[in-house]
């Protein structure tokens, strides 16, 4: 078995391969949807304990966008996007190709469509790119948007979807634009033995 926080040096240089080649591909289909170039890159991608998920996107009392899915196949778990609000609504601006709303105004039906796309192009370059190396498929449902403070989503969302893991696969993921700075991290919450199929199949299980 995978001892989830002292995986050796190729275990991480191999998903850390996998999260740079999921930014790129996220980067170029968001820079050719938006006919503007985004570069995205990938500074850090670790282990953590499921009780760190907060410390690494601002805190419990932190206002975030997330889009969380469930993943189903040879490697199931949950997937979950964070990027805090006001990051989400800049670029929400740029992806409808306004300029950022209020930030005392909830997100209007047309932002939460680009969040939640936004969202889509992040898992999906994510477990492509997973896929691409293991050959593992992965189905994800349908995506689920939610604004609120960290520690609520935390502590309802993903305990109302059944999470089972105690373990987050961290990726942290930065985006540059238009002279803009913007974060959004990912975390793929693996069900029990997922990581140990997605480590063997990378071929680094040793």
């Amino acid at each position: 078995m995978v001892d989830m926080l002292n995986l050796n040096n190729l275990q991480l240089d191999a998903l850390k391969e996998v999260g740079n080649i999921g930014a790129g591909n996220a980067a170029t289909a968001l820079s050719k949807m938006i006919k503007t170039r985004i570069e995205m890159s990938v500074p850090d991608i670790m282990i953590l304990p499921f009780s760190r998920i907060a410390a690494t996107i601002g805190g419990p009392d932190a206002h975030v966008t997330a889009i969380y899915y469930t993943i189903k196949g040879q490697a199931p778990g949950t997937l979950l996007f964070l990027i805090p609000v006001i990051d989400a609504r800049k670029i929400a601006g740029v992806l409808l190709n306004k300029g950022v709303s209020d930030d005392q105004l909830p997100f209007d039906e047309m932002e939460c469509s680009a969040i939640r796309e936004l969202g889509n192009i992040m898992a999906g370059s994510f477990l492509n790119a997973l896929n691409m190396f293991t050959s593992i498929h992965f189905v994800p449902t349908v995506p689920a948007l939610c604004i609120d403070m960290v520690g609520a989503i935390l502590g309802s969302v993903l305990t109302n979807l059944g999470m089972v893991s105690d373990y987050v696969l961290f990726i942290k993921t930065e985006f540059k634009y238009q002279g803009n700075h913007a974060l959004g991290n990912l975390y793929f919450l693996p069900e029990a033995e997922a990581l140990q199929v997605i480590l063997n199949s990378l071929g680094v299980n040793n």
